[in-house]
């Protein structure tokens, strides 16, 4: 009988917790601002962006590498300029060679923004980084027209909302494949140099998976008024409580198991 009961309790403890962590996660569905993965789906190469030189060109002429792909807006007080300097930052570090085993195009999200405007902040990150020569040529800023950013967005499940003349967003790259296949997001505005070397060298093979964001997506939630990551206390005290019930629970079965046993 207090094996049933145990055993009830137990179920109790580990099922509602996980009811909980479901409610309180956010779904593809609900996500306003953030990240949706499209791991193993195709970026549109014909999407057409503006270069350095005010030129138009569309992503099929630029991507033949992997490349890292970033959306920011020029413009924005609070995460791109992390993001970006955290991205000049890691170029300095990898292995890889610019240019020859990956590059970078960023695009700005915002279709207000000239291509002016970006080429006067590519100076500003370039002069961050210790040899900048190899970005000056291979990590390309780009400017859109609304249609074309609606495409890009939608298709890397990159999600915003503006507010005023600024923008809600997350903070993220994305690694795609020579032939536009979307392998990895790396999320947050530091970057490891072996994890970007790790998901540029799957890129090149055309390997997706994914990465250590599924985790850290779940322990940590997008503050749009912050504009940054936060430690959610729920999600982390959810599993570890649940853990500590069914320990407890076990303890006290196995006491009562043995007292059985021992009694004559």
């Amino acid at each position: 009988m207090r094996f049933t009961i145990a055993i009830l309790i137990l179920s109790f403890l580990v099922l509602i917790p996980f009811q909980l962590i479901g409610q309180t996660a956010i779904t593809p569905q609900e996500t306003e601002v953030g990240i949706e993965e499209h791991l193993d789906e195709y970026v549109p190469l014909d999407i057409i962006v503006i270069d350095e030189k005010n030129q138009t060109t569309n992503l099929g002429a630029l991507i033949n590498k992997p490349t890292i792909i970033n959306l920011v807006y020029y413009r924005c007080p609070g995460i791109c300029s992390p993001l970006m300097e955290g991205l000049a930052d890691v170029m300095g570090k990898l292995d890889l060679e610019l240019g020859q085993d990956y590059q970078v195009l960023t695009i700005s999200f915002d279709p207000r923004e000239s291509i002016d405007l970006a080429h006067r902040k590519k100076n500003n990150y370039l002069n961050l980084m210790p040899d900048p020569e190899p970005a000056r040529e291979h990590w390309k800023f780009f400017v859109s027209d609304s249609s074309n950013i609606a495409r890009l967005t939608n298709a890397v499940g990159f999600k915003y909302k503006r507010t005023g003349n600024d923008y809600l967003h997350a903070a993220t790259i994305v690694i795609v494949s020579p032939d536009g296949k979307i392998t990895r997001y790396l999320n947050g505005t530091y970057f490891l140099p072996f994890e970007v070397t790790m998901a540029l060298t799957e890129a090149s093979q055309g390997i997706s998976a994914p990465t250590v964001n599924r985790i850290l997506q779940f322990c940590f939630a997008y503050d749009p008024v912050g504009q940054r990551y936060v430690l959610s206390m729920t999600r982390v005290a959810l599993p570890i409580i649940t853990l500590t019930a069914v320990i407890i629970v076990l303890i006290l079965v196995l006491r009562t198991s043995r007292k059985k046993k021992i009694q004559p």
